[in-house]
């Protein structure tokens, strides 16, 4: 199975040195080493057969931002419907749901940040059993329309479209971020305090991820997913 990582964003620079790019992240979670291209830079494969599989990383940017490479990388997902399985994350679900039909907003809740809780609405065959999902997450935007078919996979009341799989076409999506380790999503909000969050909220995040979570549960899944 040849998968490629679209890198859509890039982790502060003064936490790559001890964490690493989003793509090595995913490579730790998922196993192996991965082919990544730079969205941001308009770099993509020449064709979407070229790979059996994307995976759409998280970013800083919005989807409905006007930013020079957002409306090629909804082009790109197009034009692998059908040829190469699709796995988006956090950015990449975001950007999935908007290149399908459905639509992305930046919330009027807020910032969802820390370990969150996901009940599953259903069952897909990657998945292992329907015991609720816990998390990092990190975002502010949310998918508010759902897209044509697809199912809901995990909600929230915070987040009724966490998790999403498509009915035409094999792809699935993600709201939160498995590929985030407890130690580097503590250290994105720390580095993030007074700036975007208040230090109550901050905090209570940061403890939050000192309990037990399921990201290699979910890593899991997209293996599944990706080798069936």
């Amino acid at each position: 199975m040849k998968l490629a990582i679209l890198e859509t964003g890039r982790p502060p620079e003064q936490l790559q040195a001890r964490f690493g790019t989003y793509p090595q992240m995913f490579d730790q979670l998922l196993g192996g080493q991965n082919d990544s291209f730079d969205v941001q830079a308009l770099e993509f494969p020449e064709r979407a057969e070229d790979y059996d599989a994307y995976l759409i990383t998280g970013s800083s940017a919005g989807v409905y931002e006007d930013l020079a490479w957002i409306e090629p990388a909804k082009d790109f997902l197009r034009a692998a419907k059908g040829k190469a399985k699709l796995v988006g994350v956090c950015f990449g679900h975001q950007l999935m749901a908007d290149a399908f039909d459905g639509k992305v907003i930046k919330s009027p809740k807020g910032w969802a940040i820390g370990l969150h809780r996901y009940d599953v609405v259903t069952r897909e065959p990657w998945m292992d059993d329907d015991r609720p999902v816990e998390a990092p997450a990190s975002h502010q935007d949310q998918v508010v329309e759902q897209p044509p078919a697809t199912e809901v996979v995990l909600a929230s009341d915070f987040t009724p479209y966490a998790a999403l799989a498509w009915t035409d076409q094999p792809a699935i999506s993600f709201q939160f971020h498995p590929e985030f380790d407890p130690a580097y999503a503590s250290a994105l909000i720390e580095g993030r305090i007074d700036a975007r969050y208040k230090r109550d909220f901050a905090e209570t995040a940061i403890e939050s991820l000192k309990q037990p979570n399921d990201r290699l549960r979910v890593g899991g899944w997209i293996q599944k997913f990706l080798t069936n």
